[in-house]
């Protein structure tokens, strides 16, 4: 090599490390390259571990489904663990009577005159009641209840620390047929629910031949020892109730629930109109009763019960077969003893009061007669007079009208006193309007004083009609409640009205109109608009009859609406009543007419009282004296009332 070979070499040498050097990556580069290859290492690293882990996976798959198979059952297997499984958990749940939490339902009627009873075994309970002398409305069978998923009758207990429900648990009957039918005697039947031989609870039902009414004993028997933490248990009973008859809201209006209390006139119930309501007292109660508007289930306690709870829940969907669901809750004292038992009994039944009040627990409380003077209107006049007719004539509709007749002819004295005194005052009215020209404005009570002086020289009381009309009063709002709570009506028929016990439709619409629809209804009942016409024509009779009254103008136009409103109010309302209503005033228009054309002549009552002012004064009574001097008091304040102004 010659000597520019060798400068050349080391010049690409030089160039080489220069470039080298140049080139060279920095810290955070030679770091950054150290961890991307430490990423691609630990992927490949967890990759190559998921196949080891599938293929490990694999492995014992094989090797199970190889065991497996020389088990030969693999369904078996799973089987037999599961039911193990299941058996320890009804074990932990149910204690000693985990052998009754697994069965299969079964159901057994028995039957008397009045209805048919089908128990289930599945609670021990009573599945539902069928009322056999009744339908439905629409003619099906009349099921007062039925239970579903949500229906619940039993006691709630603690046995041995665990919570047990009876209502859950498969219960033994000592019926051997599945259908009895009970007549001449009492059929025991009863409902075990065991631990073992001496170990059990049971409910006894005794169903007695052609009566509404049930006995039902709760017994406990050995389970002392299991008992001994509980101070009391609890009774539970939910249902929801069925609608059974025409015209929804008046029927759900018409549904609550009623307790009578331990005290002797002591009575609660829910509202009827309320969507949601509940009822909670510490103290006791004799009787809960389940109240449809024309049947009724009862549960009587022989003893008493405790701390009652119970509430109502309305169903708002109109399309339910269901108007509400109703849910007590109450308490029953344990004692340590070997043998405990509760005596209970249930009616089942109509809401028909004379029924009711046989039973002497005052059940009658249940049909809506009216408070007071009112409900003694209905007790001792109207439902004996109705008892009665019924034993000789069948047709309800004519039942009503001789009803009415007798009614009406009772109250026809005071009817003739108020139309009397009706005519004396418009005989008097051209005399009456003499003197109140005398007296200028201002003056009115000297007007008023000379009036009243007028009429006692007369001898007539401007107040002598009102108190016919007040006697009357009582008669009325008796009939206004006695019509809708007869059961007697329900399903009865009279010319167009196919059931006196709800509205007589002529017209009916499916079209859901706002507002009129939930005032008025969706249909047009007849009764209704006769008794409003019946009403109007008897009104104007009235009035046209009556001296016009200056201070209340507005008086007369009210009286004219009235019949109008009537026909928003009760157009929903039983026909039975708006027949009664009619009928009344029919009869009115006629006495009305006699009385007028026949009875009273107004030139000699004229006379009459024009011979009256002739005789002495007699003199006043206290109440008198005590008016005027008050009515003296009254004025000498206002004269000082005007002096100060």
């Amino acid at each position: 090599m010659d000597k520019n070979s060798i400068i050349g070499l080391v010049l690409i040498a030089l160039l080489l490390i220069g470039y080298m050097f140049i080139t060279k990556p920095s810290k955070e580069e030679i770091a950054e390259m150290k961890r991307k290859q430490d990423s691609i290492a630990r992927v490949k690293y967890e990759k190559d571990s998921i196949e080891k882990l599938q293929k490990e996976i694999l492995a014992a798959r094989e090797d199970s489904l190889k065991k497996l198979e020389a088990i030969n059952d693999t369904s078996t297997f799973n089987a037999e663990i599961s039911d193990s499984l299941k058996q320890l958990n009804i074990k932990s749940k149910y204690g000693i009577f985990s052998d009754a939490a697994v069965g299969e339902e079964k159901f057994y009627k028995i039957e008397n005159e009045k209805m048919i009873i089908t128990f289930t075994n599945k609670g021990g309970k009573i599945y539902s009641v069928e009322l056999k002398e009744y339908k439905t409305y629409y003619q099906e069978p009349l099921i007062l209840f039925e239970n579903d998923s949500n229906s619940i009758f039993g006691i709630e207990l603690m046995v041995d620390g665990k919570g047990i429900s009876t209502n859950e648990l498969y219960f033994t009957p000592t019926l051997n047929s599945e259908n009895i039918k009970v007549s001449g005697k009492e059929q025991r039947f009863s409902m075990r629910l065991e631990a073992s031989e001496k170990q059990y609870i049971e409910f006894e039902y005794i169903i007695k031949p052609n009566d509404y009414m049930l006995d039902y004993d709760i017994k406990f028997i050995g389970l002392d020892k299991e008992l001994e933490n509980n101070p009391y248990i609890n009774l539970l009973w939910k249902m929801k109730i069925p609608g059974l008859e025409r015209g929804r809201d008046w029927e759900s209006n018409n549904t609550t629930i009623y307790v009578k209390m331990s005290g002797e006139n002591e009575f609660e119930y829910l509202s009827e109109t309320k969507e949601k309501d509940s009822f909670q007292s510490r103290g006791s109660i004799q009787w809960v009763a389940y109240k449809q508007q024309f049947f009724s289930s009862i549960l009587v306690a022989k003893d008493k019960l405790d701390n009652p709870k119970i509430s109502l829940l309305k169903f708002k969907d109109n399309k339910s077969k269901y108007l509400k669901e109703f849910s007590s809750e109450f308490t029953l004292p344990l004692k340590k003893s070997d043998e405990q038992i509760y005596n209970f009994s249930f009616y089942f039944g109509p809401n028909k009061y004379s029924i009711l009040k046989s039973y002497g627990l005052k059940f009658e409380k249940l049909v809506p007669l009216g408070w007071g003077i009112f409900g003694w209107v209905n007790k001792f006049i109207v439902i004996p007079i109705f008892n009665w007719l019924g034993k000789f004539i069948d047709n309800f509709g004519i039942i009503i009208l001789l009803l009415t007749l007798i009614i009406k002819i009772g109250l026809f004295p005071l009817t003739y006193k108020s139309y009397l005194s009706s005519a004396k005052m418009r005989v008097l009215k051209p005399q009456i309007d003499e003197i109140t020209k005398k007296f200028p404005a201002g003056k009115e009570m000297e007007k008023q004083q000379a009036i009243m002086s007028f009429y006692k020289k007369a001898g007539v009381s401007p107040f002598g009609g009102c108190l016919p009309l007040l006697l009357q009063f009582p008669i009325l709002i008796a009939m206004f409640r006695f019509f809708p709570a007869s059961i007697e009506l329900r399903q009865e028929s009279f010319l167009w009205a196919n059931d006196l016990s709800t509205y007589d439709a002529i017209i009916e619409w499916d079209t859901y109109i706002p507002i009129l629809t939930n005032i008025y209804g969706n249909h047009i009942s007849l009764f209704t608009l006769l008794m409003a016409i019946s009403m109007l024509i008897s009104t104007w009779m009235t009035s046209s009859n009556q001296p016009s009254n200056s201070n209340m103008p507005g008086m007369k136009t009210m009286m004219y609406i009235m019949p109008l409103m009537m026909i928003f109010w009760f157009n929903k309302y039983s026909s039975g009543l708006s027949y009664y209503y009619f009928l009344a005033n029919l009869i009115t228009i006629l006495q009305t007419i006699i009385i007028q054309k026949f009875i009273i002549d107004e030139k000699k009552l004229l006379a009459e009282i024009e011979a009256n002012k002739k005789k002495p004064a007699k003199p006043k009574s206290k109440w008198q004296q005590r008016l005027e001097e008050a009515q003296k008091m009254q004025q000498q304040r206002l004269k000082q009332q005007q002096k100060r102004k």
